[in-house]
């Protein structure tokens, strides 16, 4: 898609019934709304208040797989006399959370 068709595409109308059908494709794209709007051309706010207007969740996890989890236990963690504690997750997406102390 050229930068000039995506433009016109972000500013075009659409019918209730051409938004159902662009929530129905970002329902099945698996990817977040940021992403997904810059691959369709589309405006992310207007996009979401289309997406909240037709009764579909607002939010969406940037890493849909640690929604699926909800919690991950890291289990006890023991640090002997000055020992160094580093805890490195992968979050997806390219965010990775990196902890360190000691």
């Amino acid at each position: 898609m050229t930068r000039a068709t995506a433009t016109n595409n972000k500013w075009r109308r659409r019918s209730r019934q051409e938004w159902q059908a662009v929530i129905a494709r970002f329902a099945e794209s698996g990817l977040g709304v940021e992403p997904f709007c810059t691959r369709e051309g589309l405006s992310e706010s207007t996009f979401r208040r289309w997406r909240s207007a037709l009764g579909e969740p607002t939010t969406q996890s940037a890493a849909p797989a640690m929604e699926r989890i909800g919690f991950v236990d890291a289990g006890t963690l023991k640090l002997g006399g000055g020992g160094r504690l580093e805890l490195r997750l992968d979050l997806g997406d390219g965010v990775i959370l990196h902890l360190s102390r000691g």
